[in-house]
């Protein structure tokens, strides 16, 4: 109601108390009016929030406070009008130019009205996280296909209010990060994979590359946001890791750097099935090949250190042959009994001695190896051969 109609209405009930009255009551029902439509941001993750009018209108001529980092948009019945940066405006049918013509406002028509009004936030949201909850699969020219995992944090921003409101927001009265930030993590890990193959960098090389990747990764996500008025002005890798069998693979390579080639990595695999095989404590054969792996590893490590280890290619070295005869095969050991005692083991040289002295006669017993008793001397042929070969004692003189 204008201030005409209040005059006219206070005349018609005549004044005094009646006068009184009748301004309090004019006075209650502009209390009803919206003089200053504001929001003052007390939460860190609401992105666009409703003015909550309820069943005031606002008036004409209300103060509208946009404060930095902030955009104003009025909505009627459902349709997108006017949209205010940072700063302080008088609401007038002047700075209304598409709510003044959508409400059919003639010749500055000077009355309250009814309109939604959305605050955009505008400032950077820092404090979202994202990762793959499957494994993005890959192929490295060194590692062949291998499964990565990747999470960090990104920075989302609104840079088209009205975009955001047609395309996401809707009529809800408070749109939340919550909201928005399951989708930006779905069409992250959907250009994450796309992003790490065709950065062309061996997977060692990840960790150098993660900012570059990142930096990418913004520039992507940002020109796909576009249409729903969103920009995702930094984008953080923070980890990016590999299966734990990958990582054992690379832990080994890491120690069989530390103590030389070991004959490349394909036989300090080897090494290391052999060496699993000898930990079984109910198998002797398992104890035989790790002990017999560690002297041989000890024996490779020690050359590695010392620099005298061959190249894999390089033949070994074959002594040359000896120029001595061979050893002699051996011969049977024989043990006499002289006077009760077993004297011996004799082979057949010592045997001749014991005849020359005349402790070995042929009714001494003798015995070896593979006999079953005692025998006589003279009974078996190669020591009979021994015995008259010794010559006769002399005749007396």
């Amino acid at each position: 109601m204008g201030a005409c109609y209040r005059r006219r209405y206070a005349d018609d009930l005549g004044s005094g108390a009646e006068k009184g009255e009748a301004m309090g009551l004019m006075d209650k029902l502009r209390g009803e009016f919206v003089d200053i439509v504001e929001w003052l941001d007390d939460s860190r993750d609401t992105i666009v929030w409703r003015f909550p009018r309820y069943q005031n209108e606002i008036k004409m001529g209300a103060q509208l406070v946009v404060r930095e980092s902030q955009t104003a948009v009025f909505v009627n019945e459902g349709q997108i009008a006017d949209a205010f940066p940072p700063g302080t405006y008088s609401l007038e049918t002047r700075n209304l130019p598409i709510l003044s013509t959508l409400k059919g406002w003639k010749h500055g028509f000077n009355s309250p009205f009814k309109a939604e009004v959305y605050f955009v936030n505008t400032r950077q949201f820092t404090e979202m996280k994202w990762g793959t909850q499957n494994p993005v699969i890959l192929r490295d020219a060194e590692f062949g296909v291998v499964r990565l995992r990747a999470f960090g944090a990104y920075s989302a921003r609104v840079v088209d209010a009205q975009r955001l409101l047609r395309e996401l927001v809707g009529t809800d009265p408070q749109f939340r990060t919550e909201e928005v930030q399951e989708y930006l993590r779905q069409l992250i890990v959907g250009r994450l994979g796309n992003a790490l193959a065709t950065a062309g960098v061996p997977l060692l090389d990840l960790a150098a590359h993660q900012d570059a990747i990142g930096r990418r990764l913004a520039g992507v996500l940002t020109e796909e946001l576009a249409d729903v008025g969103i920009a995702v002005p930094k984008f953080v890798i923070e980890n990016i890791s590999v299966p734990p069998e990958v990582e054992r693979a690379l832990d080994k390579r890491t120690s069989m750097g530390a103590v030389g080639d070991l004959e490349r990595f394909t036989r300090f695999q080897a090494a290391t099935a052999l060496e699993e095989a000898a930990k079984n404590p109910g198998g002797e054969a398992g104890a035989g090949v790790g002990l017999g792996m560690g002297m041989a590893m000890g024996q490779q490590m020690a050359r590695t250190m010392s620099g005298e280890a061959a190249t894999p290619s390089a033949p070994v070295p074959v002594p040359p042959a000896a120029a001595e005869p061979p050893p002699l095969p051996n011969q049977a050991q024989w043990f006499i009994g002289v006077d009760g005692q077993r004297q011996g083991p004799f082979d057949l040289g010592g045997l001749a001695e014991r005849a020359g002295a005349g402790t070995l006669g042929p009714e001494t017993l003798v015995w070896r190896a593979g006999m079953a008793q005692w025998q006589p001397a003279g009974q078996l042929p190669e020591i009979a051969s021994v015995l008259a070969s010794v010559p006769p004692p002399l005749p007396p003189q």
